[in-house]
């Protein structure tokens, strides 16, 4: 019996075209005419008015908070359930992350966590709009434009994901988007960052660059680094642009397919909740009993169906501890599994999956 893997790329359209001229040209690095393509290829889709390629999600993320001067002496509110490149990059600016708690029904940073971790040292929130279902963007927005917040986007998660048709990434003064090989568009690894203000994109541009002087040669007059893209990557992120659309609906009716099949079993789909849309980049259940969420997953690992579980919460991480007691958090990480989500999962594999997990609940329900 095939393995089903939890994800794999979709790799069609023009990429064998444009990765080949990237190789019959020698365009091969961080310069080539697909890097602004793809730039600004993405910032139409979203809808911002530019954007700047890195290397990956995570130096996205760091590149921003140091384009927004983020640093030693700051707090920076973020979700403890998310991916803890969330956390380790506010570590790595000096900033102390402040952990709060998230909404069982979206699985997002909860807003009145938010509002009641703020102190006259909260200098940003992190919004993460985890497994493709936006935060709730008009209370977050609220919040920070109440307080004098800065408000930085994770959508490393959020491509193709709209709050009130408004897409995720859009909102923030800066957002990040990751474009490794599991994520809805991919450029294998690969990142994109949003800046709402002109002379902070600059900034990030420079400190992707080495810092170099955009008027002297080799002049670096600050510590910065090389968080380029190459151009080979941009020409596979321009290609995955060009059928962004039909990806996104493939996953969407993936996931309704799943919510059909399981309904009534001791579990829920992490369905879309008020004006959103979901992007569904990963299809997830959370089962009701913690209980049960490991010998699922071990049940599906032998009928050869690969999942994930949801992330640990960060507090609880030993090198980001801290002494707090997060109950929505802890209950979700325990409790949710993400199922195979890439768009070329066929009917017939969506099928043998809802009924492996659907002869396990029979199993240890009788």
């Amino acid at each position: 019996m095939a393995i089903i893997p939890v994800y794999e790329p979709y790799l069609g359209g023009n990429i064998s075209l444009y990765v080949n001229e990237c190789l019959t040209t020698g365009w091969i690095s961080s310069r080539g005419a697909f890097i602004s393509r793809f730039e600004k290829a993405f910032a139409e889709y979203v809808g911002a008015p530019q954007a700047t390629s890195v290397a990956n999600g995570t130096v996205a993320l760091h590149l921003a908070l140091d384009a927004l001067g983020i640093g030693i002496g700051d707090e920076v509110i973020v979700p403890s359930f998310t991916y803890i490149a969330s956390v380790n990059t506010i570590l790595q600016t000096g900033a102390t992350p402040i952990y709060v708690d998230s909404l069982e029904d979206t699985l997002q940073v909860d807003p009145q966590a938010i509002r009641n971790a703020i102190t006259p040292r909260t200098r940003a929130v992190m919004a993460v709009h985890l497994y493709g279902h936006p935060c709730d963007m008009d209370a977050i927005s609220t919040l920070c434009r109440d307080h004098d917040l800065l408000l930085v986007e994770d959508c490393a998660e959020g491509f193709g994901t709209r709050w009130k048709g408004q897409h995720v990434g859009t909102f923030g003064d800066v957002a990040t988007f990751s474009f490794f090989g599991n994520k809805t568009i991919t450029t294998g690894e690969g990142g994109m960052v949003l800046a709402r203000s002109a002379d902070v994109m600059d900034k990030c541009r420079r400190l992707k660059s080495q810092g170099v002087s955009p008027t002297r040669e080799y002049w670096h007059d600050i510590l910065a680094y090389n968080y380029r893209m190459t151009n080979i990557q941009a020409a596979i992120g321009l290609a995955q642009i060009e059928i962004a659309d039909s990806l996104l609906a493939r996953k969407k009716a993936i996931a309704q397919s799943y919510k059909q099949a399981l309904a009534g079993l001791p579990l829920r789909t992490h369905d879309p909740v008020g004006p959103v849309d979901h992007s569904f980049w990963m299809c997830s259940i959370l089962v009701d009993d913690h209980v049960q969420r490991d010998p699922l997953r071990k049940h599906l690992a032998e009928c050869q169906i690969e999942t994930r579980p949801f992330f640990p919460p960060a507090h609880l991480m030993p090198h980001c501890r801290a002494n707090v007691t997060l109950p929505a958090a802890e209950s979700i990480s325990t409790r949710g599994i993400n199922l195979p989500s890439y768009p070329g999962l066929t009917s017939e594999q969506s099928e043998r999956i809802c009924g492996s997990i659907t002869s396990f609940f029979r199993q240890n329900l009788i």
